[in-house]
């Protein structure tokens, strides 16, 4: 039986969360996607292509990823029935959003735990009023 004569694989919601889980770390790790890219032997198309989940992460690419994140491969698979893997996705995707990792390593080299408060008052009182400008 010829299996390679079937359609085109799809791309699956797991296939998605794999690719979020692999861009939050990689930004938490520092790295561009042209780094990543050369230390796994894709360009960086290839990861920004697996980071948006248009293509599915091959196991052995995966496990070198997962290798240069400095985590398990299970990271990638947890599963999102289970409350705290639910909580580390939606996690996860904050960190995608611009700037929260830069914003992050900022606030974690305050030393000083009043100035801290008085950051993040900062940080939720401008979110507040971004949410009032908008009508929310």
């Amino acid at each position: 039986m010829d299996i390679s004569s079937g359609p085109p694989k799809r791309v699956t919601e797991a296939d998605r969360l794999v690719g979020l889980r692999i861009a939050a770390l990689r930004k938490a790790r520092g790295l561009s996607q042209t780094a990543l890219g050369l230390a796994v032997g894709v360009t960086f198309q290839q990861v920004q292509k697996y980071e948006k989940g248009q293509n599915r992460v091959g196991a052995g690419r995966l496990r070198e990823i997962a290798r240069l994140l400095e985590v398990p491969v299970s990271t990638f698979f947890e599963d999102s029935d289970n409350p705290t893997a639910r909580e580390q996705t939606e996690l996860l995707g904050f960190l995608h959003a611009k700037g929260a990792v830069e914003l992050l390593r900022a606030y974690a080299e305050i030393e000083d735990d009043q100035m801290r408060r008085e950051v993040l008052a900062i940080v939720r009182s401008t979110a507040q009023l971004v949410q009032s400008s908008n009508g929310e």
